[in-house]
């Protein structure tokens, strides 16, 4: 099953993805997973994405998208995935077909948590991440049993500079303008389901999967 998450900052995606993994046993790939994994593995592409990050410099489509073939042919990639993060144009919609059709597969659907931008912004100010393991937390929707330790590690959690209000909203507001046009080529596509990401999360998880089990 070849999925495409998508959703704002602090929807939940990254928590979601954690529970798909675990019920589908497909890997869950990030934009920024698949970087510095071809930057540790020396590739060409890698070698390039990382001369343009440490100059501070945004990475090209055409190394992106490279990057992206090559993480998606892997063998771990056989039985499906989950993709987080790209694409993030129309362009790289395009370019992601291309790239499936050649390996000749494509998205079985694209999954989209919702969740209005009021909600959101409460959302990243209350949001920890663990140091250790990169687990997320949140002090009032999902809190820790032990205040500022990670429930599965131990790890100290820590909050993100960019978890602020004001830095939210615009973030918002970016992604939302950034977003729509694709919202509307998966929709066009027939293969677009919007998520109430503002449930609890076992019932975000639960919608998930009710979706994913009409798909064929």
């Amino acid at each position: 099953m070849q999925l495409l998450l998508m959703g704002p900052p602090g929807a939940g995606k990254g928590t979601q993805a954690a529970e798909l993994v675990k019920k589908l046993n497909i890997p869950h790939i990030s934009t920024g997973d698949m970087f510095r994994a071809a930057v540790k593995e020396g590739t060409e592409l890698g070698k390039q994405a990382k001369a343009v990050m440490d100059a501070g410099g945004l990475v090209p489509d055409e190394i992106t998208i490279g990057i992206v073939r090559e993480r998606l042919a892997k063998d771990d990639c056989k039985k499906g995935f989950i993709l987080d993060g790209f694409p993030r144009t129309v362009e790289q919609a395009d370019a992601l077909k291309n790239i499936l059709e050649n390996l000749g597969i494509k998205l079985s659907r694209v999954l989209n948590i919702h969740v209005p931008v009021s909600d959101l912004v409460e959302r990243a100010v209350g949001r920890r991440i663990c140091k250790k393991c990169g687990a997320t937390y949140h002090v009032k929707f999902n809190p820790t049993r032990e205040e500022g330790v990670c429930d599965n590690c131990g790890g100290e959690l820590y909050q993100r500079k960019d978890d602020n209000e004001e830095t939210m909203k615009n973030r918002l507001s970016a992604y939302e303008s950034s977003t729509k046009p694709l919202i509307d080529y998966y929709k066009k596509a027939g293969i677009y389901t919007e998520i109430d990401g503002r449930q609890p999360i076992d019932k975000v998880t639960e919608d998930l999967l009710n979706v994913l089990s009409t798909v064929n």
